[in-house]
C-alpha cells in the first residue's frame, strides 16, 4: 500500500469521504506529519514549523465532527503554506494567511462537502477569517450541530446562576455575559473564567451545593 492510501486510510476516519482524496495528497505535497491528538479545550489544531531538519507537524483534535476536522485541518495547512512562502516574516493570521486559507478551501466548497448550513456559514466566515474557526460564533454554533454530544449542554442555553461542571469536575456558577462571553465562576477557587456561550458543559447536581 502506498503512502497516499495510507493516508486515505486514516483520514476517511476523520473527515467527509469527498476531501480524503485531496487532503492525503496533500499530506504528501506539503510533507507534513498530521498528528491526531486527544482533546484539548484551548484549541482545535496547531501547526509547527520544521526544526532542525524535521517535517512540518500539525495536530487536530481526535473528537472534532468530519466537519469540524476538516475546516481545522485546512486551517493549518494554510499555516504551513503560508509558512514556506513567506517563514515568519509576516503575521500569523495575517492577510497573507487568510487568503492561502480563502484558496484552499475553495476545493472543498466546490466539491460540496460541507451540508448546506455548513457552508452558508464557512462562507461568511471565509470573508474575513479569524485566528480560530471556534472565535466565529455563527459557524461554531453550525458546527455544533453535527457533534454527537451526551449529556452536554451549550452555556449559552442555561439560565443565570445554573451550576455546571466542566473539565476534569471543576464546577462553576453561570454569570453574566462581558461583550461576547459568560464570566462565570468556579466555585471552588472564587476566581472567574470567561467562557465561549458554546461551551459544551454539564449541569451539576442540586444536592451537591445545596
Amino acid at each position: 500500500m502506498s503512502q497516499i492510501e495510507r493516508n486515505k486510510s486514516i483520514l476517511s476516519k476523520y473527515i467527509p469521504d469527498p476531501a480524503v482524496s485531496i487532503i492525503a495528497e496533500w499530506i504528501y505535497v506539503y510533507d507534513f506529519k498530521l498528528k491526531i491528538k486527544k482533546s484539548r479545550s484551548s484549541k482545535y489544531g496547531d501547526y509547527r514549523p520544521p526544526l532542525e531538519n524535521t517535517n512540518h507537524h500539525i495536530s487536530v483534535n481526535h473528537d472534532l465532527n468530519p466537519y469540524a476536522f476538516l475546516i481545522t485541518l485546512v486551517h493549518e495547512i494554510a499555516h504551513l503554506s503560508n509558512y514556506k512562502k513567506h517563514s515568519s516574516r509576516v503575521k500569523p493570521h495575517g492577510e497573507e494567511w487568510k487568503q492561502e486559507f480563502r484558496v484552499l478551501m475553495l476545493p472543498f466548497m466546490k466539491l460540496e462537502v460541507f451540508p448546506e448550513d455548513v457552508n452558508k456559514a464557512l462562507a461568511n466566515y471565509l470573508k474575513n477569517p479569524a485566528a480560530s474557526s471556534c472565535s466565529d460564533i455563527s459557524l461554531l454554533r453550525i458546527l455544533k450541530k453535527y457533534d454527537k454530544r451526551e449529556g452536554t449542554l451549550f452555556l449559552e442555553d442555561l439560565p443565570a446562576g445554573t451550576i455546571f461542571i466542566f473539565g476534569r469536575g471543576r464546577h462553576f456558577r453561570k454569570g453574566e455575559k462581558i461583550r461576547k462571553r459568560f464570566c462565570c465562576l468556579e466555585i471552588n477557587t472564587r476566581k472567574k473564567y470567561l467562557f465561549n456561550p458554546l461551551s459544551e458543559v454539564t449541569l451539576a447536581s442540586p444536592s451537591i451545593f445545596s
